[in-house]
């Protein structure tokens, strides 16, 4: 008897506990949230060369919410900068326009223009100025506001930096483990491939990569920062597994354009891996 009250009990509380529930409401508000306007990613960075020059660059922006795909009106957005950017207007930054007009026709993608300002900058800055924009208005349709999250770009300020051309080159090789010391010589040239951004076309010595995967990409990619010299971690000749990067900043001399380079071939060999210096003087100079 009183398990068939312990059972009827347990009945009559599932049935109370149902009809206090709402299953509907979750399902039936998927729909009512605004579309957000704003900057398509959380963070970016810009280079160039701080040579009293205006540079132009466009930052993507796009709409997304719930109802993104069924709006028609055209959406303007307006832009500002954060209270917390070091980036200065006027100083390091002008947005010539800061309102973006968003339509159906382009999928509501766009791009807001930035003027980044050198004149009176000298590179290196001891730190990079952090623009901080966000989206402060939306107006056009009344399902989308703006999403009030910012981008952070950093304002990498470079020197004026000409390096591509053909060099003799000399270097030292050391192997990491057997200690073994070889010296190579060759002519090469080196070709700009971004703002500071150079490509050799040999790594470690002429004819280590061989045969060539993939022509044009047989060296390795360096950077110079107002005559710092810095090899990021890289695939061999873009291609092999192993890896290639500086072992301690290098430099170019402006009196005489000699590049200093030293960095690391990674290698399965058992004399270990190779441990590159080398000396990259302009052809015609000694």
């Amino acid at each position: 008897m009183k398990t068939f009250k312990y059972i009827l009990t347990f009945l009559i509380l599932v049935a109370v506990n149902s009809c206090l529930v709402d299953d509907t409401t979750s399902y039936d508000q998927n729909d009512k949230g605004f579309n957000l306007a704003g900057f398509k990613d959380p963070s970016s960075s810009l280079s160039f060369v701080s040579d009293g020059n205006e540079y132009n660059f466009t930052i993507p922006v796009r709409i997304v919410g719930p109802t993104s795909m069924d709006l028609k009106n055209d959406v303007t957005v307006t832009f500002d900068l954060d209270p917390t950017s070091t980036a200065i207007e006027g100083t390091h930054v002008r947005l010539d326009n800061p309102t973006v007009t968003l339509k159906d026709a382009d999928n509501y993608l766009g791009f807001l223009p930035v003027t980044i300002l050198t004149e009176g900058i000298t590179a290196p800055l001891a730190k990079a100025p952090i623009l901080v924009l966000k989206a402060v208005s939306a107006t056009g349709d009344p399902t989308v506001t703006n999403n009030g999250k910012p981008i952070n770009i950093t304002l990498n300020y470079g020197c004026f930096s000409n390096l591509a051309g053909e060099y003799n080159v000399h270097t030292v090789i050391t192997r990491t483990i057997s200690g073994g010391v070889t010296t190579y010589d060759w002519i090469e040239t080196i070709t700009q491939t971004g703002v500071g951004e150079y490509r050799t076309s040999v790594v470690a010595y002429d004819g280590y990569v061989n045969p060539i995967p993939s022509p044009g990409i047989d060296g390795f990619t360096f950077y110079d920062v107002c005559n710092v010299i810095s090899v990021p971690q890289q695939d061999l000749a873009a291609y092999y597994s192993n890896q290639v990067y500086g072992n301690v900043p290098g430099s170019v001399d402006p009196a005489t354009g000699v590049i200093h380079i030293e960095y690391t071939v990674e290698t399965t060999a058992a004399a270990g891996f190779r441990s590159c210096v080398s000396d990259y003087t302009p052809v015609g100079k000694k």
